[in-house]
């Protein structure tokens, strides 16, 4: 997952922060379709849908970012790092 500049949905359905993806099927010769999901910092999803790479852009598919910048730029949005989930602390109780 990745950490994106803030998208505002109308009607305060909420502010996408996170961008998730993964790859759904992979022809393994010239498209590869992709899932993604806009998601709040509650992971509430705001957005979703599917994308498939096909052409020059599949023969360039080398790595996860490549894969996460093609998406970005198909539905507008910009990475600005990676989502780094918050970790709660949990208290040391002793017996």
């Amino acid at each position: 997952m990745k950490t994106i500049k803030a998208v505002i949905f109308p009607l305060n359905l909420g502010t996408a922060i996170i961008l998730n993806a993964y790859c759904i099927n992979d022809n393994l010769s010239t498209s590869a379709t992709f899932y993604y999901a806009l998601l709040s910092d509650t992971m509430v999803q705001l957005s979703q849908g599917n994308l498939t790479m096909t052409g020059q852009d599949y023969a360039n598919w080398q790595t996860n970012q490549y894969a996460y910048d093609w998406i970005a730029t198909q539905i507008d949005v910009t990475i600005i790092g990676d989502y780094v989930p918050s970790v709660t602390e949990v208290p040391n109780v002793s017996e």
